[in-house]
């Protein structure tokens, strides 16, 4: 289900009717309270009068409702939008059950459903955080972390990803992390991005021999590179999908009783 697109349904309708009550509707029912008063000799009293010029329910809700969803439909589609992060792909810099913010302007300005780009403001850079719609199922809204940029010739092997010939930099933080068992904590450094990542040292992971990364396009990676499905199992992220910069959690819930924190930027 695609919740812009019933956003976007639910400000026309309410808009429209309230529109239509202004223009047409509501000059019908006073000039209908006119003829009713002038052709009374003791004219109606307040409470008549009052009775005879209340909005019908649709209106009365329409007038409610439409300033509210315009708002949201204004906040959500250009400047902020709230996600749920629902794997563990991006551990350890994002934990299942965390909620967070994602700036929708930080890429350019898009329009709602057709997500066609209107004003160019910035474009990913490596080491985002991004969020975007997964390019066979553009109804799923995935999250990953940018490695390649348009242009960019990456491999990846032996745990280690290269970018354009050269190593990206990590190094060994800890080799038994209580939040991973089985799993090495690294460093990396991409670009001016530093980031935590898992390693699985006993699994070989998949290798990616050397690419070229197309124009219009994006190559991504999860955090725990051994259990990602990424841009290195299905391919490029084209531009048409990117959806906004992940830069803050806000919440964490993981079904039993939220905990609000003091909002954490995402590296």
């Amino acid at each position: 289900m695609d919740f812009s697109l019933l956003l976007v349904v639910a400000v026309a309708i309410t808009g429209l009717i309230w529109l239509l009550d202004i223009v047409w509707w509501r000059p019908a029912r006073r000039r209908k309270l006119a003829n009713v008063e002038v052709g009374t000799t003791e004219g109606l009293d307040d409470a008549a009068r009052e009775r005879a010029m209340k909005d019908p329910w649709p209106v009365d809700y329409a007038r409610s409702f439409f300033p509210v969803l315009l708002v949201v439909l204004l906040l959500r589609s250009f400047l902020v939008e709230p996600f749920q992060i629902p794997s563990g792909s991006m551990r350890p810099t994002l934990e299942v059950g965390d909620f967070i913010l994602v700036n929708k302007y930080a890429y350019g300005l898009r329009l709602p459903v057709t997500h066609d780009r209107i004003i160019e403001v910035g474009e990913p850079q490596r080491g985002d955080v991004m969020v975007f719609r997964f390019p066979s199922e553009p109804s799923v809204n995935f999250i990953k972390r940018v490695v390649g940029l348009p242009g960019d010739t990456l491999r990846y092997e032996g745990k280690q990803l290269y970018v354009n010939g050269e190593p990206v930099p990590k190094r060994l933080l800890d080799e038994a992390p209580p939040s991973a068992p089985g799993e090495w904590l690294l460093e990396e450094q991409l670009g001016e991005t530093s980031h935590r990542i898992y390693n699985n040292p006993r699994d070989p992971g998949p290798r990616v021999r050397e690419v070229v990364v197309p124009e219009g396009h994006y190559f991504t990676m999860g955090d725990n590179r051994d259990h990602s499905n990424d841009s290195r199992y299905w391919g490029f992220v084209p531009e048409e999908n990117v959806v906004g910069r992940a830069f803050a959690v806000w919440m964490h819930w993981d079904g039993g009783l939220p905990s609000f924190t003091q909002i954490r930027r995402i590296h």
